[in-house]
């Protein structure tokens, strides 16, 4: 049986194989991912770059936090310490309240560093005051007692409990869009104008007007006179033709006599049966007036 002694400059196969072994063993244990952000990494989370997309939907370690109580500054949360343990608010303890308090400040730190920091000046002030309680009470010159350190925070404490309910109250108010709708109604318009309808008894009175002017001007001639329905109805839409509205007496001549007028009036009158004329009355008694129905070329 013979041995492979190693030789004398250098380690042999085994020994090199087993040192490699070793190696890739060592080398899949560390991490490797590489500290700087080349052209393949897709983003940097926390700092660290990251070369491999979740296979599932992803969620930070601190993206779900759960705020039991929510204060909107160091009053409220101060507030809040004192009426929790049913303290009183003109002899607050201000160890147990400072301790409480400073215990919540501490928490806040480790997530919101720059929300902590609106909390600190009332911590140092909690400080203050109750460092200025363990100090002997200096006796002034008058029989006046000496001032609470206490009583600057209690008028504060007093004035923001005051604007808080007050805001509770209104905020019990009904809101429009938080407890009521406004009631909302779409009228479809038609954008063709609608004029109103003419009264028949209306119309009427205008003729009977018209025939009375006429017969005032009328002459005592007998003659034969033929008279076209139809040629009063093509002067009707000349007169009309350059004009939007025309008043209704100012369609008649009464010069030309009764027949002449009454002729033109059943012209006018074919001519709205045809479609071709429309007669419109603004309101009630309101002057009538006789327009084309149609837009001349």
């Amino acid at each position: 049986m013979s041995t492979t002694e190693p030789h004398p400059h250098g380690p042999s196969a085994t020994d090199v194989s087993a040192a490699a072994l070793s190696e890739r063993l060592h080398a899949a244990g560390r991490d490797s991912t590489p500290n700087v952000i080349d052209g393949v990494a897709y983003a940097r989370l926390y700092g660290e770059p990251l070369f491999k997309l979740p296979q599932d939907l992803y969620i930070p370690p601190d993206a779900l936090e759960v705020f039991l109580e929510t204060f909107e500054g160091p009053l409220d949360l101060l507030l809040y310490l004192i009426r929790k343990q049913n303290f009183n608010v003109l002899d607050i303890p201000m160890a147990d309240v400072t301790r409480q308090y400073l215990g919540y400040v501490e928490q806040i730190r480790g997530t919101n560093l720059e929300l902590a920091s609106e909390y600190l000046l009332m911590a140092a002030m909690l400080i203050e005051i109750k460092s200025r309680m363990l100090l002997p009470v200096k006796k002034a010159d008058s029989d006046d007692e000496a001032e609470d350190p206490r009583a600057e925070l209690v008028r504060r404490l007093l004035e923001y409990e005051q604007m808080k309910l007050a805001a509770q109250r209104i905020d019990r108010l009904p809101q429009l869009g938080r407890d009521f709708l406004r009631a909302e109604v779409f009228v479809e318009q038609s954008l063709a104008p609608r004029w109103p309808d003419v009264n028949m008894d209306d119309l009427r009175e205008a003729w009977l007007d018209v025939i009375k002017r006429a017969k005032l001007v009328q002459h005592h001639k007998i003659s034969r006179e033929e008279l076209s329905v139809r040629e009063h109805m093509s002067q009707i839409l000349r007169k009309l033709q350059n004009i939007r509205f025309m008043e209704f007496s100012e369609l008649f001549d009464a010069a030309h006599g009764v027949p002449t007028v009454i002729v033109n009036f059943i012209a006018m009158l074919e001519l709205s049966r045809e479609s071709l004329l429309e007669i419109t009355q603004a309101e009630p008694f309101a002057p009538i007036y006789v327009r084309l129905a149609y837009s001349p070329a």
